[in-house]
């Protein structure tokens, strides 16, 4: 089993592809990411948690048992949309202020339509080089 790597920059979505970022319980998507889901792919003010048009949001702003919870969350909901990609941003890793060390092992179980950021696969991979893991 392989999986992908998502790109450092996402700028453009091509039709099936969600973008996954981290946001706070409220939805307020004030900067970063989450001003980007905004403002190009669909995310709602408001709406801090799930899909929104080409969007995923995940709470990284409740401490880091939520955080794994809202994970658990969107890996089961990625099971289920196999006809859909999912990019993760480093989600956790801006303002939240966790480290890829900590977020990474979170998305252990992602099914392969869900795409990690090189640190993330760093992680779960140490030694290993690409965007790649087994």
């Amino acid at each position: 089993m392989r999986m992908q790597s998502s790109a450092s920059r996402i700028g453009a979505l091509e039709p099936g592809e969600i973008f996954v970022f981290g946001s706070n319980a409220s939805g307020h998507h004030g900067a970063g990411a989450a001003a980007q889901a905004q403002r190009d792919f669909g995310a709602v003010w408001g709406e801090g948690h799930g899909l929104h048009g080409q969007s995923y949001a995940i709470d990284t702003m409740s401490g880091l048992g939520v955080l794994e919870r809202e994970i658990g969350v969107f890996v089961e909901f990625a099971e289920t949309r196999p006809e859909l990609t999912f990019l993760v941003t480093e989600i956790g890793c801006g303002i939240a202020g966790y480290t890829p060390a900590e977020v990474a092992p979170l998305f252990t179980r992602a099914p392969l339509n869900v795409r990690l950021p090189e640190s993330f696969i760093r992680e779960l991979n140490p030694g290993r080089q690409g965007g790649v893991r087994p």
